[in-house]
């Protein structure tokens, strides 16, 4: 099974990128999906986050709005609760993915914001970076009910830059040039990996060998 890491800023357009690999056959996992049910009521993530940050949970669930509020801007905050959160979500993903490789399935796409930021780039067969113009971001970010210019920033003071995040892609889908576009992108990329003959750069001897015992 082939394992693409899909990544991109914020407003650059992965929720429709995700779902145009999907509409291709690609099984779709979603980190965001990940924490929500692990703040939802019987969550694995409420006590700790409650016991974290007094006063975050009602109902049984974490209530963002006050998680936000809790966390501010304090850099030591977004990691306490990152030590939370991160190993829950991956240890969700690897049942996940095991489950679709036990199934047969091809190509799996993992849409993770924070996939530099937490090395799960080492961990994928290819990076896909979703990108567009920074003023096409900004219009869609702001636009967003409850969205300021500053906490846009500060969001994006959290992320590795676009730039970046471009330059160690494997591949690059720009979702500024419309729709079809990016459908042709990313059915390019689709053709790419799944072709025999296409060998991951991101993956040692041994893992290849796993990978290709598992690709049929």
């Amino acid at each position: 099974m082939i394992l693409i890491g899909l990544t991109g800023s914020i407003g650059m357009g992965k929720s429709t990128t995700t779902a145009m690999f999907a509409d291709l056959g690609a099984v779709v996992w979603n980190a965001d999906d990940a924490v929500h049910r692990l703040y939802a009521p019987g969550g694995a993530a409420v006590a700790p986050v409650q016991a974290a940050f007094p006063g975050v949970v009602v109902d049984g669930a974490v209530d963002r709005a006050r998680l936000a509020e809790a966390l501010g801007r304090d850099d030591a905050a977004f990691r306490r609760l990152e030590a939370i959160v991160h190993p829950l979500v991956a240890e969700g993903r690897l049942a996940d993915l095991e489950a679709a490789r036990a199934a047969g399935v091809r190509l799996a796409v993992l849409d993770i914001p924070l996939l530099f930021e937490t090395g799960g780039d080492a961990k994928v067969d290819a990076v896909v970076v979703v990108t567009a113009d920074p003023a096409v971001q900004a219009e869609r970010v702001l636009a967003r009910p409850g969205m300021t210019r500053e906490r846009f920033d500060a969001i994006l003071a959290r992320q590795t830059p676009d730039a970046e995040k471009r330059a160690r892609a494997d591949f690059v889908i720009d979702t500024g040039r419309g729709l079809k576009a990016a459908q042709a992108q990313v059915a390019a990329v689709v053709e790419t990996v799944l072709d025999p003959a296409w060998i991951s750069r991101r993956r040692d001897a041994a893992t290849l060998s796993d990978r290709d015992e598992h690709r049929h």
